[in-house]
């Protein structure tokens, strides 16, 4: 059966495992992690990711990432291809490492995130690799040492997970530590794995005949998340624009701006004036994640165009969807008009 397109968008929280071809190992030694380790270090940072959760095993590897200002495959490229060439260079082998390419799931961040930090970090005791908890609180391979604050990794994002279980740092670590325990019990979970409304609609079972009737575009294995969440980046997704050029997504922006300014009650000037106000701060967030997602701008210049930062940037990327879906709005309804494809004499132009 042909193998889905990849379903990605800035922002956008995945579930991310390589594995080794055939089962076999892709970490033989220290040093084989330490390379990993030291790749996925420098490439978050210069691609925008952010590491949320990671594991590594023996024959594969876990990711929790949340895609910037480049694609997650550009990210995953650089870090697959350049470990791949280094491995076969130590251990003097040829020919591919990975089993086929690697496999990711959207995530729906508000109901899945905590579930999946615990799911990967308990990878490791799961499958033996280490003995118990207390061992795996100072496993150097996996992203649960650095939330506990035993193996520090500067360039994994820690805060946003530790935010969710106290207002101190040390409460945060004591309650997330007492929360990866209490998964002990729960054993392998398949129901982590994707499928989009099969995680709401009760089981495959329920889902199976959904799926006969009017509901079947509702259930995505590219997706981990409710009926709505797959729904939601399918608008999404069919809402981009993508090989538009780059002046002519410049000069859609600032109409784009003003429909956003709209929605949310302010004024245009509100929006690009740094106005701290919920709905200007809620406007702009959402102004910035259809900027980058929809018209293919670059954070440094939605940041220049919106008068903020591009971490304040970043931040909107993150907040858009959840800003989107719960002021009952579509990216399609806000860019309906400004931008669509017109095929003429075989060619296809932007018009307005």
């Amino acid at each position: 059966m042909p193998r889905g397109p990849r379903l990605d968008a800035p922002g956008v929280l995945h579930h991310v495992m390589v594995r080794g071809i055939e089962g076999r190992l892709l970490f033989r030694e220290d040093a084989d992690r330490q390379d990993f380790v030291a790749r996925l270090a420098t490439v978050a940072p210069a691609t925008g990711l952010v590491v949320l959760a990671w594991a590594l095993l023996p024959n594969h590897a876990h990711l929790l990432v949340r895609t910037g200002a480049r694609p997650l495959a550009e990210a995953m490229a650089r870090l697959l291809t350049g470990y791949a060439g280094a491995f076969n260079r130590r251990h003097r082998r040829r020919g591919r490492l990975f089993q086929n390419r690697y496999k990711s799931i959207v995530v729906e961040e508000e109901s899945y995130l905590l579930e999946l930090v615990r799911y990967l970090h308990l990878n490791p005791f799961r499958a033996g690799v280490v003995p118990d908890l207390q061992a795996l609180g100072t496993y150097p391979w996996s992203g649960h040492s650095a939330l506990l604050g035993t193996v520090p990794r500067v360039w994994q994002t820690t805060n946003e997970v530790l935010g969710q279980f106290g207002p101190t740092v040390a409460r945060a670590r004591r309650a997330y530590g007492a929360f990866v325990a209490a998964g002990l019990p729960q054993g392998r979970r398949p129901e982590l794995q994707g499928g989009g409304l099969v995680r709401s609609a009760g089981g495959w079972a329920v889902a199976t005949a959904l799926r006969r009737g009017r509901e079947h575009g509702l259930a995505d294995e590219r997706i981990l998340g409710s009926g709505d969440f797959v729904e939601a980046i399918y608008r999404q997704l069919a809402a981009r624009q993508p090989g538009m050029p780059r002046q002519r997504a410049i000069e859609l922006f600032p109409e784009l701006l003003a429909r956003c300014a709209r929605g949310w009650g302010v004024a245009s000037i509100e929006v690009v004036a740094g106005a701290r106000r919920r709905r200007a701060a809620d406007a702009r967030a959402v102004a910035g994640f259809l900027g980058a997602s929809a018209l293919g701008l670059p954070l440094v210049t939605l940041a220049a165009a919106l008068g903020v930062t591009v971490t304040a940037i970043r931040a909107g990327l993150r907040r858009g969807p959840d800003l989107l879906r719960r002021a009952g709005r579509t990216p399609a309804e806000l860019l309906s008009g400004l931008v669509r494809e017109k095929t003429e004499g075989g060619r296809r132009k932007q018009v307005q």
